[in-house]
This record gives C-alpha cells, structure tokens and sequence, in this order.
C-alpha cells in the first residue's frame, strides 16, 4: 500500500516592508489556547460541526462540494505569474530494490532499470492525502457509514475512498504562516494556533479565507535545525481544536499543515486516539473536510513573502486507488 545610515521615516518604511516578508515584527496573541477541551465539550462541539446529510444521505465527496467551478476559476486567475512550486516534502524512501535486465533493440542492447518502492504513507511522514474512510469516530465514517459494514482488510474502504477525489482537488489556498506572524522562525512543538491568530494573519496577509478555499498552515517543521521527520501523532505544533469552528464558519474545503495537525494536549486526558486525533476528527470526519498531512511550506512561504500574496493556486492529484484510504501526493502550488 502506498503511503526564509538612512533617515528615520526610511527606517520605518523599511521595518515596515520588511514585517510582510521577514520575522522581525512580534505578535501577541489577542487569546492563549484555552485549557484542553472537556470531552463532552468535544462532543458537542463535534455534532455542531457536522456536515453529514448536507450534500445527501449517500454522499461520499464532502466539503470537496464546496470547490465550485467558480472556485476553481477563482483560483486559476491566481497562477499569474506562471511560477510553479512543490508543496510535499521528500519522501524517507527506504534501500531501493533495484532491477536491472538487459533487452534487445535492434543490435544494441539496451538496460532496462525499473525500482519498486513500498511505503506506509499515513503518519508523520509522507505528504499524502487522507481519504474521508481514514477517519472514523465512535465507529462512523463521514455521512454516518458504519465502520464494520463499510471497511475491512479485504476489501478496503467500500464508502468514502480517496477514489471519490480521483479527478483531483484545484482550488485557492490561503498559506497562513504562524511563525512569521509570531515573529519566530518556528514554532515548538506542543504549540497550538489559536482562531485568534489566524484572524490576525488574515489581517496581516490582507486574505480572507472563505468557502470552498483549501487553508494551509505553516508551522515551521522543515526549518527546525533538527529537521524532524516524523513527529508521530500529536508530537508537533499544530491547531488549537476550540478554533475549529471557524473552519465550519468559513466552509473550507481541504485543511493542510505541514505537520500532521495534531496537538497532544487539546483534549483532557486519558491519551487514547480522540486525544491524538481530536482535529482529524473534527474536520475530517466531521466535516467532511480532506486533509492534507506533511507538507513542505517552506519554499511556498518564501515566495509568498516575495510577492506579498499569500494566496494562490493549489493542485493535488491523488493516485486512484480504488477502495484506498488515501494516497501520497506532491501538491502544487501556482503564484
């Protein structure tokens, strides 16, 4: 299975042209993160978010309804600069399996490579997208499927496969960079961002995240010195879940990080899988919301930076697999 000796009013211009683009300018959050979320608030919190039933009783697509073919023109209207860059980190493949034979061409032989390369693409590591089959909660798939009628190892996922994405995701994305609003190159792990900091990147970046628009956070991960590859469930900086309603408020599409959007300490203990994947949960199963896990920002935040739009184009293409719970992918960003 496939798993960045002048006069006084030129200094501050200066200071100011570079706190759109630099880490020089510090932010204080206008709320910390609420203490972790009760469970019953969680719950309540949950049915409140719930998009089941909203595109039909046997609907498999989810919040992908939301990408209109208004939206995809919108956001092909943002690729005007022509510049192309990759969203997804490299894969930690492991020792190649390399295959090398000789077949004939005419009289020149000619050798034939061929490699195969197996990978477990959930978790902390691979950029991959999660297919709405991945995540279940009290024993549900999105739409309200039942997990043991619907999933099984021989089978796979018979309701809500990443084979429902399989003409692809092209949609606006909206980069919101916490470390750069924070003043900081990097956020510590354990951190997680309020509501209150993305309305005030929203103001900072002049976006306003909006339906159907697919929201991408940076946290900083791949610019840590130790370039941690795989955090594993919760070990990174990720979303604060009492903001997850404003994912619903807006109606995003697709919600992306580069880590895999968990914080440990967002729900009470005990540490079970809802503490570890309490925002999966939430907008994935939920919402109906596709998740992208592990990317790379970096190079994205750099140009955004440069251009100062923090806006643009985004393409996923899933491989299409059929009854697969998700897939790995390279997103595309287009300025």
């Amino acid at each position: 299975m496939f798993r960045a000796l002048v006069r006084t009013s030129t200094v501050a211009a200066l200071v100011a042209a570079l706190g759109s683009i630099g880490h020089t300018q510090q932010y204080s959050p206008a709320a910390a993160p609420q203490p972790p979320m009760p469970r019953a608030r969680y719950e309540q919190m949950w049915k409140e978010l719930s998009n089941w039933g909203r595109w039909g009783k046997d609907d498999q697509l989810g919040a992908l309804h939301l990408i209109t073919p208004e939206k995809r023109q919108q956001a092909l209207a943002l690729a005007r600069s022509g510049m192309h860059i990759s969203l997804g980190n490299d894969a930690p493949t492991p020792p190649f399996q390399l295959k090398m034979s000789i077949v004939p061409d005419n009289s020149a032989p000619m050798p034939r490579i061929s490699d195969r390369v197996e990978i477990d693409f959930h978790g902390g590591s691979y950029t991959h997208l999660d297919a709405l089959c991945h995540i279940a909660y009290n024993h549900r798939l999105f739409n309200g499927y039942v997990l043991k009628d619907t999933v099984n190892t021989t089978d796979g996922c018979t309701k809500d496969s990443v084979m429902t994405m399989k003409d692809g995701i092209v949609t606006r994305a909206v980069l919101v960079d916490i470390p750069r609003l924070r003043g900081v190159r990097y956020l510590e792990p354990g951190t997680r961002v309020t509501r209150a900091e993305v309305e005030a990147w929203e103001k900072r970046a002049n976006v306003r995240i909006g339906p159907g628009d697919a929201v991408l956070l940076r946290t900083g991960r791949w610019a840590r010195p130790e370039r941690p590859s795989t955090p594993g469930s919760g070990g990174g900086a990720g979303w604060d879940v009492w903001g997850v309603p404003f994912f619903k408020d807006r109606d995003i599409a697709v919600l992306g990080s580069d880590h895999a959007q968990e914080v440990a300490n967002n729900i009470e203990p005990p540490v079970d899988r809802l503490t570890v994947t309490a925002i999966h949960k939430a907008v994935g199963n939920a919402m109906g919301v596709a998740i992208l896990d592990n990317l790379d920002l970096e190079q994205a935040a750099e140009t955004a930076a440069r251009l100062n739009r923090w806006e643009f184009m985004l393409v996923v293409a899933p491989l299409r697999v059929p009854n697969g719970s998700g897939s790995p992918v390279n997103p595309i960003g287009f300025f």
